[in-house]
């Protein structure tokens, strides 16, 4: 029983949005991600969707990608991201698709570990924040620690993290999240949002402060699902 990751896998069977305008290698992307998922994925296994999930604007217009998610291998949470503007109700999308975990506010059990996870946002000194930004960064802190809470609750002694923004500003400078992380069993964290062979160069990486950090933006990855336990 393994867990993947894999963030910004921007569907669009339902809306037309080209991703080859970002380049290349965004070519079929939804076509290379679904053939490399199934020849990775099992149906015992987890696969942790970081956000950027559908282009759709709202649920209808999402529809087309999420049965294309429900009905591939796995287990799945989905997080949200930027774009995902058809998120209104996670009540209202587990209703709709009882298969799926849409993880806000809350966690996920699996295999003896705890799931836990917000959006993020743009972290403080960051060159792009500003003083709008604020608020939304403080909101997005805030759901990050109800979610490690409602894991605490329930014993964790492991926890894996999901984001979508990064946790740290581009100069990979300790946050608010990165300090919130520390004072939790948090093994691992997992975040997308970065595209393009500059950003991800920018990207945190590796071990820090003994928790794993795994950048897995699609593209980043080649749209292949990144292992990250197993």
């Amino acid at each position: 029983m393994a867990v993947y990751a894999l963030g910004d896998l921007h569907f669009g069977f339902a809306v037309k949005k080209p991703m080859h305008v970002f380049g290349e290698r965004w070519k079929d992307h939804a076509e290379k991600i679904i053939k490399h998922w199934k020849m990775q994925v099992k149906e015992d296994d987890l696969v942790l969707l970081a956000g950027d999930i559908s282009w759709g604007m709202r649920l209808e217009e999402a529809q087309a990608d999420l049965d294309v998610i429900d009905s591939l291998p796995g287990k799945k949470i989905l997080l949200e991201g930027n774009h995902d503007y058809w998120w209104k109700s996670s009540s209202r999308l587990s209703g709709c698709y009882p298969k799926l975990f849409f993880l806000k506010n809350n966690c996920f059990f699996w295999n003896g570990v705890f799931f836990c996870g917000s959006r993020g946002w743009l972290c403080p000194n960051d060159n792009s924040f500003t003083p709008q930004d604020e608020k939304i960064y403080r909101r997005e802190q805030i759901r990050m620690q109800l979610s490690l809470q409602a894991a605490m609750q329930r014993g964790a002694k492991e926890i894996v993290v999901m984001m979508h923004y990064p946790p740290v500003n581009d100069k990979q400078e300790a946050s608010d999240f990165t300090e919130l992380f520390r004072q939790y069993p948090v093994r691992q964290v997992v975040f997308g949002h970065l595209h393009g062979e500059k950003n991800h160069r920018m990207a945190l990486q590796g071990k820090r402060d003994g928790i794993e950090y795994h950048l897995v933006s699609a593209d980043y990855l080649d749209f292949r699902p990144k292992l990250i336990l197993e």
